[in-house]
C-alpha cells in the first residue's frame, strides 16, 4: 500500500502546520509511510526548514487541481488527510474522483470574513465526501455533519521540567486579529505602570498582517522576533504563554507550552478552557478584558516566586494526561481504519 499523505496549503508556520508535522512524525515512528503534501509553492516558508530538520519528507505541487489528481493517480496513497479549507475542498474532490480514501481535520474555531468565510462554508458542506475530525467540540458542533473530536496533541518528556521559569511573557502565533496580538501589546504597555510586573519582559514569535503596525506602536514595550524556525530553542526562554485570542480551536502552541512545563494565560474562548486548568496550569480571563488578564499575570508572578517547580509539574502533567500522543494517535488511526485498510 502507498503512503499516508498529510495535505495542506501552507505559506508559513502555524498551529495547523505544527499539528501536521507532529502527526506525520507519529505515523512514521509507528511504522507507517507518511509524508506532507503541499498544494503550492508560496516561496520562502520557514515550516519547510522545520520539516527537513525533523526528517519528515514533503512534496510541493504547483497549485493546480490537475496536478493533485495526477499525483493521487500515479502514487495511489493509502489515504489522504486534508487540513484547511483549500486542501479540504480540492483534496476531497480529487480523492473521491481517484478512489482514494480521504479524511479531513477542521482546525478553525470561527469562520473568517468574506471571501475566506465563503470557502470555509463550502469546506464544511462538502465534508460528507470523507471522514471528519474536529479539534474541539465547538468546531464539531459547527459542522453540518457528525465529526470525531480529536484535539491536537504533543509529545511530552518522560519527566517534568524543573528549571526556574523565566520572567518573560511570550506570544507565539500568527499576528492576525483572531489571535489578539494587539491585546497582547496593550497588556505589555499597561504592565509598565504595574510595580508587580516591572521586571517582566514581553516577546512575540510570529508574523502576520498586523506586525508592521504593532511593531511601530509597541516596539519599545515588546520585542518582535518574527517566525521561529526552531521552537525547541524558544520554549526554555518563556515563563508564561499569553493567548488573548478572540476565537480559537485548541491551539497547539498552548499544548506545546504545557508540555514544556509553561503555564498559559488565555482568554476563555474555543478549546482553551480544556487546556488551561484555571489557577493550576494557567489563568483564564474574558476575551478582551485586559485588567483581568493582568490580574492573572500577577498571580503567575507570585506563583513563580513561591514554587516554579510545582507550576511546571502541573502543566507537564496536564499535557501528558490529556493531550499526549499515546492518548490521541490511536483515535486518529481508528478514524483512518473506518474508511481505509491500514497496513504497516
Amino acid at each position: 500500500m502507498g503512503p499516508i499523505w498529510q495535505f495542506i496549503d501552507s505559506s508559513s508556520v502555524g498551529g495547523a502546520e505544527r499539528h501536521v508535522a507532529t502527526l506525520a512524525d507519529s505515523l512514521r515512528r509507528h511504522g507507517f509511510t507518511a509524508a506532507v503534501l503541499l498544494l503550492a509553492d508560496h516561496g520562502a516558508n520557514p515550516w519547510l526548514q522545520q520539516l527537513e530538520a525533523a526528517g519528515i519528507p514533503y512534496r510541493l505541487l504547483d497549485g493546480r487541481f490537475g496536478s493533485l489528481r495526477t499525483a493521487l493517480k500515479s502514487e495511489r496513497p493509502m489515504l489522504l488527510h486534508t487540513h484547511g479549507y483549500k486542501a479540504g475542498i480540492l483534496g476531497r474532490l480529487a480523492a473521491r474522483l481517484g478512489g482514494v480514501p480521504v479524511v479531513s481535520t477542521f482546525h478553525s474555531g470561527e469562520r473568517g470574513p468574506y471571501p475566506v468565510g465563503a470557502y470555509e462554508f463550502i469546506d464544511d458542506w462538502t465534508s460528507f465526501l470523507g471522514g471528519r475530525i474536529a479539534v474541539s467540540p465547538r468546531i464539531r458542533d459547527r459542522l453540518p455533519f457528525n465529526a470525531h473530536v480529536i484535539p491536537s496533541y504533543v509529545r511530552t518528556a518522560t519527566v517534568a521540567p524543573d528549571a526556574e521559569l523565566p520572567l518573560l511573557v511570550g506570544f507565539v502565533g500568527r499576528l492576525s486579529i483572531e489571535k489578539g496580538p494587539d491585546l497582547f501589546c496593550r497588556m505589555a504597555a499597561a504592565s509598565r505602570t504595574d510595580p508587580a510586573l516591572a521586571d517582566v519582559a514581553w516577546h512575540v514569535w510570529g508574523d502576520g498582517p498586523m506586525r508592521r503596525e504593532l511593531e511601530s506602536e509597541f516596539g519599545t514595550s515588546v520585542v518582535f522576533h518574527g517566525v521561529a524556525t526552531d521552537m525547541d530553542a524558544v520554549w526554555p526562554r518563556v515563563g508564561v504563554l499569553a493567548m488573548p485570542s478572540r476565537f480559537e480551536g485548541v491551539p497547539l502552541a498552548a499544548l506545546e507550552a504545557a508540555a514544556h512545563g509553561i503555564p498559559v494565560l488565555a482568554s476563555a474562548v474555543g478549546g482553551l478552557p480544556t487546556v488551561v486548568a484555571d489557577g493550576r496550569t494557567g489563568w483564564l480571563f474574558d476575551p478582551g478584558d485586559i485588567a483581568a488578564a493582568l490580574a492573572g499575570l500577577r498571580q503567575w508572578r507570585s506563583a513563580v516566586t513561591q514554587s516554579s517547580a510545582r507550576l511546571r509539574h502541573d502543566c507537564w502533567t496536564k499535557a501528558r494526561e490529556d493531550f499526549s500522543e499515546a492518548r490521541w494517535l490511536p483515535e486518529v488511526l481508528a478514524v483512518y481504519r473506518r474508511i481505509a485498510p491500514l497496513n504497516v
